[in-house]
């Protein structure tokens, strides 16, 4: 497998009129033996099909190959460069190419029947992700995508941190609640600055996720969502003051927090995952509770009036004569 090289992708670069864009993210990998070590920490397994957002050049699309994946499927939002990557495996690894397939989308924007069009269930995502979107990006096709069984993602440093940080870690945030809701999180290693082109002004780490079950909960994805967002939104109040919003008031935030068997005075990063499910249960079954009555008493029938009786009153007596 002959890898790119720096000099094969500023080339490429220079043929194609492409300039790296910061609006996009796009910092490509141009040492191949950082591409080399991502794929193999990747640990694919026979049949795996891996998802790669922005493959860009090429550079761990060809490492992919050459570790074994049975397909790998390419989401690049730049039109020119999803039409050149095709071409770049077939002339550095012309026996694989059949293997490749690159979508020109959105990867924020991408569905389940978007990729069941061109391929398999993809059940591996490696990715160098855009900087700028890796977090939405990441819980987007862990929604979409529930064929995604695990991953390696390489992202800015400090969002790695935040991705993997567990309660009461002082980087602990939306981001560390919302990833644990799909998967379990760890830190993957770090990634030098040198082995980039344009070189960033930020480290990088790889994050590794294995999916899992979701928290046993009545309330939805979004529910809970809307509640974690609300208790980081001002992540220095107690819980309390900070869902006053969400609860509509801070008594009857602390009436649901303390049904969900949760102390009032803690702030948002002393919960984990399952106890904000729990949350915004006890925040469903309440409006639940509220609703009953109302529809109660509008199904409730109107009381007919008293009927007067058949009966018609006896005429007045007529007066006497004497």
């Amino acid at each position: 497998m002959r890898l790119l090289t720096p000099g094969d992708i500023r080339g490429l670069a220079e043929r194609l009129g492409v300039r790296p864009s910061k609006r996009l993210g796009q910092n490509f990998v141009v040492e191949p033996g950082t591409v080399r070590r991502i794929a193999a920490l990747a640990a694919l397994e026979p049949g795996d099909v891996v998802l790669e957002v922005g493959p860009g050049l090429g550079s761990l699309t060809l490492a992919l190959l050459e570790a074994g994946a049975s397909r790998v499927v390419g989401i690049e939002i730049d039109r020119v460069l999803a039409a050149e990557l095709p071409r770049t495996v077939a002339a550095r690894a012309p026996d694989l190419a059949d293997r490749v397939t690159v979508v020109a989308a959105d990867a924020l924007h991408v569905t389940e029947p978007d990729l069941a069009a061109v391929s398999a269930a993809p059940s591996v995502l490696v990715a160098n992700l855009p900087y700028n979107v890796a977090v939405p990006v990441l819980l987007h096709l862990l929604a979409a995508l529930p064929s995604l069984r695990r991953g390696l993602v390489m992202v800015q440093a400090e969002v790695a941190d935040r991705m993997c940080a567990p309660p009461g870690s002082r980087v602990y945030g939306t981001p560390s609640v919302k990833l644990a809701w799909f998967a379990a999180a760890r830190p993957a290693g770090p990634v030098p600055r040198s082995v980039f082109w344009p070189v960033p002004n930020v480290d990088s780490r790889l994050v590794a996720f294995t999916r899992r079950d979701p928290p046993d909960t009545a309330a939805s994805r979004e529910e809970v969502f809307a509640v974690v967002d609300a208790a980081f939104r001002q992540r220095r109040k107690t819980l309390r003051a900070a869902l006053s919003g969400w609860a509509g008031s801070a008594p009857e935030a602390e009436r649901l927090l303390r049904a969900a068997g949760l102390d009032p005075g803690a702030r948002g990063e002393a919960l984990d995952v399952a106890e904000f499910a729990r949350l915004a249960a006890a925040r469903k079954s309440a409006q639940k509770s509220a609703q009953k009555p109302a529809q109660e008493s509008a199904q409730k029938p109107a009381q007919k009036p008293a009927q007067q009786s058949a009966r018609q009153p006896a005429p007045p007596a007529a007066p006497r004569t004497i």
